[in-house]
């Protein structure tokens, strides 16, 4: 046996009669360098990553057996199996097969299904001991197989257990489905109106596409071995891309009054659109912007309040409307506004003055001091008059 990047088997190392595959159940598997750390070092380190350890499930063995090992067979598909669960087996060529024909190296299939289980597939060493669940019994006998506690007496690995209420997603006519173990799927499926009802198909014609993104499977009260149709409105985080479907999503805020004609409801919209719904969502973008782009709107609504907190707020809009969109009170131009009342102040300053300096007039008789301010300021207020039209808005209202 040759350790390192490509380990491989002499001739000598293997039995010869084996079929070139065959079934096996996992006794471990590398996943990092911390758990089965000396087979970690022992077997290449980081090329070690995705190894199993196996038995034959036709000989098995109490004893673990190192030389039993096999990489997986796909590159760029990482589907690792659990303990106990089982795959094939398949006798390949080694990289060392130029200077060694004969050398070969075992590589793995992706776990078999053998409980129809998209959780996981683990068979125990022996079922029919007591140290098992009659569930696996009962399967092996035919039925379906039907957990509904929180846990088996298999061991799958260090951390993972097994949870009955992770369920299998319902099919439909011609969909392709990847499904991982823990509620999280990808549905590249279409409308589909037949017996079994799901929240796309009510609208649009069967075969209109639908692309389904969901992380975090709700809970539902029927049987866990009962197959489940994704909701929007449950399921913890989705992203749906449509085409002609309806989605009945139940948004946190509809209240739209800030429009003259409304835009069609979320639940009433049938064309091609991307929904993404979750407990929270963050944009962030690292090194540029983020760009919003609309033929007709953006809406922003919230049930509480919309915050922006920046440097510079700038809008370059023909016109802004503030409180409603039936505003129609001129806001007020604040430079021109502050150039003109300081011309009214000035002139009340040399009216205030004049009088301040004009001595105690003769009874009855007229003071030309006074006069001649009296008359200037009638000018200046006279001006300031016309001019005030000036200070009012053309673009911006608000109520």
């Amino acid at each position: 046996m040759k350790v390192g990047l490509g380990v491989s088997r002499d001739p000598t190392s293997f039995n010869s009669n084996k079929e070139n595959i065959f079934s096996a159940r996992v006794k471990k598997i590398i996943l990092d360098d911390k758990n089965y750390s000396d087979l970690f070092k022992e077997f290449g380190e980081w090329n070690s990553i995705g190894l199993i350890f196996f038995e034959d499930v036709k000989n098995p063995n109490s004893v673990f057996e190192k030389q039993n090992f096999a990489f997986p067979l796909f590159p760029n598909y990482k589907n690792y199996p659990l303990e106990n669960e089982i795959v094939f087996i398949i006798k390949l060529a080694s990289t060392d097969i130029q200077n060694n024909p004969y050398n070969i190296t075992y590589y793995y299939f992706t776990p078999i299904n053998l409980w129809n289980s998209v959780h996981h597939n683990g068979l125990p060493d022996n079922i029919y001991s007591e140290n098992f669940q009659s569930d696996y019994q009962q399967t092996e006998a035919g039925s379906v197989r039907r957990v509904k506690d929180q846990g088996t007496d298999i061991d799958l690995g260090f951390v993972f257990k097994e949870k009955s209420s992770i369920k299998s997603l319902q099919p439909f006519e011609g969909d392709v489905i990847q499904e991982g173990r823990f509620g999280n799927s990808i549905r590249f499926g279409s409308t589909s109106k037949g017996n079994i009802k799901n929240i796309w198909s009510d609208s649009g014609e069967n075969g209109s596409p639908i692309l389904i993104l969901r992380n975090g499977q709700f809970e539902d009260n029927t049987d866990p071995w009962i197959p489940i149709v994704e909701d929007i409105n449950k399921d913890l985080s989705n992203i749906y891309l449509t085409s002609t479907q309806k989605i009945p999503i139940k948004v946190s805020s509809d209240s739209y009054k800030s429009y003259k004609n409304q835009p069609i409801s979320t639940k009433e919209y049938n064309k091609s659109q991307v929904i993404i719904s979750s407990g929270r969502l963050l944009f962030n973008s690292k090194e540029d912007s983020i760009l919003f782009s609309s033929k007709k709107t953006i809406n922003l609504n919230a049930v509480e309040s919309v915050n922006i907190d920046t440097k510079e707020f700038i809008i370059d809009s023909n016109k802004i409307y503030l409180g409603k969109n039936s505003a129609t009170e001129p806001l007020i131009l604040g430079n021109k506004m502050v150039k003109l009342l300081q011309k009214l102040f000035t002139g009340l300053t040399e009216l205030c003055a004049t009088l301040n300096t004009v001595g105690t007039p003769i009874p009855y008789a007229p003071n030309v001091a006074v006069i001649q301010s009296a008359a200037k300021m009638s000018s200046t207020l006279g001006q300031l008059i016309g001019e005030l039209q000036q200070t009012t808005s053309k673009n911006n209202y608000t109520i």
